[in-house]
């Protein structure tokens, strides 16, 4: 806390006593909040859910955007619509993801 002196004597104002003590022991109360572990474990498999979502999300996007490009090339180059680009890139994002997700789960936590 702090050790200066605040120029008055303890007892001085009752109030003033009582806002230190409540200060002091809240002060604690969030040390002891702080150092508990449960906190950042929760926090860790946030952060992995989010990384295991987000690596699904992007393959599957991610290979249906360029799929879809492949597919508008080529019916602008062609003049025909097709849309095996989209299906074939799409499925390899998706495989893609699969893949990154086993790893993720597979690698030891830190």
């Amino acid at each position: 806390m702090n050790d200066e002196p605040t120029g008055r004597e303890p007892g001085e104002d009752a109030r003033i006593d009582a806002l230190e003590e409540r200060l002091k022991a809240a002060r604690e109360r969030e040390e002891a909040r702080n150092q508990s572990s449960a906190g950042a474990e929760a926090d860790a498999n946030y952060r992995l859910g989010n990384r295991v979502l987000a690596e699904l999300l992007g393959g599957i996007g991610g290979g249906a955007f360029v799929g879809w490009v492949i597919d508008q090339v080529i019916a602008y180059t062609t003049g025909k619509s097709q849309h095996g680009g989209l299906l074939v890139v799409m499925a390899l994002g998706i495989i893609v993801a699969f893949r990154n997700i086993i790893r993720i789960a597979n690698k030891r936590p830190d």
